[in-house]
């Protein structure tokens, strides 16, 4: 076959051709192209190192400005908690002021109803035995046909009254 016996004369000048085409490859690849690759490759690198650094930066600052605002507004609560305490407070006293009042009033109101009961229970009481005084004498005189004397009626309607 002839182009097994073409293999060995073209056998040495296909490997030098390959050995100058991968040369040249490596070279032009290798040392121009590989130095771009590994330069934009250290210039991404250092870009990300420093978008961490700087967001680093930035949570550190975000976590400063949220304890100073949770201190705030811890202070905040502390004074609306003073503010509601004091207002119970004044509530309280003010309540107790107008229920002392009212209670007083409430006081000086009964005592003068009771006054004014027992001026009409007393009125009531000589109004009850003026009558049973007359209704007394009357029946008296009527049973018995006995004359009674108006003050001895109302001494009997009296002692009547005390024991009954």
């Amino acid at each position: 076959m002839p182009q097994i016996a073409q293999v060995a004369e073209t056998f040495a000048s296909q490997i030098f051709w390959l050995l100058v085409t991968f040369g040249l490859v490596y070279f032009v690849i290798g040392r121009g192209i590989a130095s771009k690759v590994q330069g934009t490759s250290d210039k991404r690198d250092k870009m990300v190192s420093d978008d961490l650094a700087a967001a680093d930066a930035a949570r550190a600052a975000a976590d400063a400005t949220e304890e100073k605002w949770r201190a705030e507004e811890n202070a905040a609560r502390e004074e609306a908690q003073k503010l509601i305490g004091a207002a119970r407070s004044t509530a309280a006293a003010n309540s107790e002021a107008t229920t002392a009042k009212a209670n007083e009033a409430t006081a000086t109101r009964i005592a003068e109803a009771e006054a004014r009961i027992a001026g009409a229970s007393q009125a009531a009481m000589a109004e009850i035995e003026i009558v049973a005084a007359d209704a007394a004498r009357d029946i008296v005189a009527r049973l018995s046909g006995a004359e009674v004397t108006d003050a001895d009626a109302r001494s009997a309607v009296k002692a009547a009254m005390a024991h009954g």
